[in-house]
């Protein structure tokens, strides 16, 4: 038989595609270059297991940077809540957004906004804003309006219902006495002091000295 220029395949001639990489084997006596401590060094955070799972902005325990900054004014007590653009109670759709989707004289109602796109769905409360222009007369159905969005509504000849009237805040005031209130009391209180109760004891009056 001629020989051939390739070598045959045998299993004499087999060959890993890649060179073996040995895995590194701790814990396995001082001779083995890992026993001892293992490469963890020596006690610490980070010589425990699970010290490599930490949250982001984790930093060992101590006040993480995100709280030693400065805070921005506003209602952010937990009674308050939930207060910002990425908390709120309610989704806005503006009248330019209105005038494109819809045609004149179209009923608006929040179903039909989720059928049209505009809201993914009716649990969230739905405010009108008043951003863009408004020509095609439309009865728009909503929990809330802006003052702006009411005004263009009604201005191109639909209506503007709400399904949930705005509350007005109160605020607390203290209400100062009348100055003529003050002066009568403080006059009936000087009154008072003066005049001589009936319990007091008449004073004694000296004895007339003798004539010599």
């Amino acid at each position: 038989m001629a020989a051939t220029s390739e070598e045959e395949l045998n299993l004499s001639t087999l060959k890993p595609a890649q060179k073996r990489k040995a895995r590194k084997r701790v814990g396995r006596g001082m001779g083995s270059g890992k026993g001892r401590y293992s490469g963890r060094g020596i006690k610490g955070q980070k010589a425990r297991a699970g010290s490599h799972t930490m949250r982001p902005g984790f930093e060992g325990g101590q006040m993480p940077i995100y709280m030693r900054l400065g805070k921005k004014r506003g209602p952010y007590s937990k009674d308050a809540m939930p207060v910002g653009p990425h908390r709120t109670h309610t989704v806005a759709v503006n009248v330019r957004d209105l005038e494109r989707v819809f045609d004149d004289g179209a009923e608006i109602s929040p179903e039909t906004l989720v059928e049209k796109g505009l809201l993914k769905n009716t649990r969230t409360d739905v405010k009108i804003l008043g951003e863009g222009d408004l020509k095609k007369k439309l009865s728009v159905t909503a929990h809330m309006f802006s003052k702006t969005a009411r005004e263009k509504i009604e201005s191109a000849g639909g209506t503007a219902t709400a399904l949930r009237e705005p509350v007005e805040k109160k605020r607390k005031t203290r209400k100062a006495k009348p100055a003529a209130e003050e002066r009568e009391v403080e006059e009936t209180t000087e009154d008072t002091a003066a005049e001589p109760t009936g319990d007091a004891e008449p004073e004694e009056t000296a004895p007339d000295s003798e004539e010599e």
